[in-house]
């Protein structure tokens, strides 16, 4: 069965990126350790999907329009979906699909394209939420950072108490904490 996964790195109080939309506060900490876990889990995942800042910060922080070919040393040759309600630059020879609408009326085509493995949720956290709303999400792995930012995106702006959430894991990837939680509840979507 093709899980969702929303699987990230947060800071300690709970922001994916800062207010301009950055992750330069994550790349500044050692990630070997983590870095490996991120290989092992990208092989079971058959599709991507992110949402336009997402898409917008890795495509312009790595340069990939001058750099196309470091798209699929992060991706590989899978495709990804991207939401958006404006008109993006595609980077050149990577499988992008751009799409507005809910994330329902799209799971079908992204069941179909993961051809049975996991669809990753990149993010942000407003897709997510989406994900979380549709019912469709199955779990959430959270990387949390020794860093703190007084102000940021937060990484899941929707309420989930306890009755939804079950620890499924917990470990220590060098400086980094990951957490593991497995969605209660959620229906039968694929």
């Amino acid at each position: 069965m093709t899980r969702a996964i929303f699987f990230t790195a947060s800071t300690l109080n709970g922001f994916l990126a800062d207010p301009d939309d950055s992750l330069d506060w994550l790349l500044t900490i050692p990630q070997e350790q983590a870095t490996a876990d991120i290989a092992a889990f990208t092989e079971r995942v058959g599709v991507l999907v992110e949402g336009s800042s997402t898409y917008e910060w890795v495509r312009d922080h790595e340069d990939l329009m001058r750099h196309p070919e470091r798209w699929q040393q992060f991706y590989g040759e899978r495709l990804t979906f991207v939401f958006t309600r404006r008109s993006l630059e595609t980077v050149p020879g990577a499988d992008i699909r751009f799409v507005q609408g809910s994330v329902a009326d799209h799971w079908s085509d992204i069941v179909a394209a993961a051809a049975g493995r996991d669809v990753w949720i990149v993010g942000g956290g407003d897709l997510v939420g989406q994900f979380v709303d549709a019912g469709l999400l199955d779990e959430i792995v959270v990387t949390f950072a020794p860093v703190t930012l007084a102000a940021g995106k937060p990484l899941l702006p929707r309420d989930l108490d306890h009755t939804r959430l079950e620890l499924t894991g917990a470990r220590q990837a060098g400086p980094f904490a990951e957490l593991t939680y497995r969605l209660i509840g959620r229906p039968d979507a694929s």
